[in-house]
């Protein structure tokens, strides 16, 4: 992982508008987060994670591309170079978020992709969002684009390890791991909605309990 110096060595001064766009989304998930609460409904998110992409990503996705590997190149032709991770506790809070996000009326949505309806080849599952922000430095308004993922807990438990699983080592019969993976994949997503069966069940006997 890079420092500090080499993340400012490379983003100059265009890394002001990826802090404070993560500093943005940071805010309005967490208003999201209050506003549930107060509402005496479920906090929908149990944590998010934000990230700059490293200078070094950075570089190889435009070289990539056929860009100059420069930061002022970077606006208008990479449109993830900061991301948020949202960790919620069940798929219909995933959603939930989502909507909420993409319902501000100063947010515009580029690119949604449901990872969780239709799974990546591997399993992966998740929710996918690259939106647009209003940023203000200073007296001027900036439109700073940002990935966010929304994904269940469950669904970040899977995604950690697989990642550790197979890009750090040097794993034969890669086939078999995949297809192993993969059925681990299927095995979480159901236990997740089982969970989800029961969390509707107590809720539903608890209103029937309330109402008698």
């Amino acid at each position: 992982m890079g420092t500090e110096n080499d993340y400012r060595g490379f983003y100059g001064d265009t890394q002001l508008l990826y802090d404070s766009v993560l500093i943005e989304l940071v805010s309005r998930l967490n208003i999201i987060r209050k506003y549930k609460v107060l509402n005496n409904e479920r906090d929908p998110i149990e944590n998010i994670k934000t990230r700059i992409k490293s200078p070094g990503s950075m570089i190889e996705k435009l070289k990539s591309r056929g860009i100059t590997p420069m930061a002022e190149n970077i606006p208008g032709n990479i449109m993830d170079a900061a991301g948020a991770r949202v960790i919620c506790t069940y798929i219909d809070d995933v959603y939930e978020v989502a909507r909420i996000l993409a319902s501000q009326k100063d947010i515009k949505v580029i690119e949604v992709k449901d990872y969780i309806k239709e799974p990546k080849p591997s399993g992966y599952r998740s929710y996918h969002m690259i939106i647009e922000v209003p940023i203000y430095i200073g007296e001027e308004c900036r439109r700073v684009c940002a990935e966010v993922q929304i994904r269940t807990l469950s669904m970040d438990f899977w995604a950690s390890l697989e990642h550790q699983i197979r890009y750090k080592h040097d794993i034969p019969n890669q086939a078999i791991i995949a297809s192993e993976l993969r059925r681990c994949a299927d095995e979480v997503a159901s236990v997740e909605m089982n969970f989800l069966t029961i969390r509707d069940m107590i809720a539903e006997m608890k209103k029937e309990a309330d109402n008698q």
